[in-house]
């Protein structure tokens, strides 16, 4: 799609990352249920300064979409895009930048989790991301392994 801007994401970021975390369909989180869980503006920005990098889809100076990949855990964090954008490629972008700078930061397995039974489980699958366990809670634990050419 053209207009788009993907570029690493920053503290001051977080505000629209967070509308956008907000603003899913799937997996929807309010802000409240999201502080419950210990993730709020100041937790994001602080793990941007510790071992998260994160980065954002922009059209018309707002951000539309986002990836935040975390070295310590070796895990995507989040991936989430409006749902106005879905369905163009800029998820399967920003999963891509993530999941290279994580291989490049030396993880061999990467992990995520999703709802089951949501577009983006399909989405992680045909990634060729592989499904491991459900957990109680209905989350579809992903795994998917550094390539051994990499």
């Amino acid at each position: 799609m053209s207009g788009i801007i993907y570029r690493i994401a920053t503290e001051a970021d977080v505000p629209g990352i967070m509308h956008v975390r907000t603003s899913v369909a799937e997996n929807h989180l309010s802000v409240e249920e999201l502080a419950q869980r210990g993730i709020t503006n100041a937790s994001i920005a602080a793990s941007f300064r510790a071992d998260s990098k994160g980065w954002v889809a922009e059209h018309d100076s707002q951000i539309i979409a986002l990836s935040i990949a975390d070295r310590k855990t070796h895990s995507i964090f989040a991936l989430f895009v409006l749902p106005a954008f879905d369905g163009r490629g800029i998820g399967g972008k920003l999963l891509d930048f993530a999941v290279e700078w994580l291989w490049d930061n030396g993880t061999k397995r990467i992990w995520l989790e999703t709802r089951k039974d949501t577009r983006a489980a399909t989405f992680y699958a045909r990634k060729g991301w592989i499904a491991t366990h459900i957990d109680g809670l209905g989350n579809i634990h992903y795994e998917f392994e550094r390539p051994k050419d990499r």
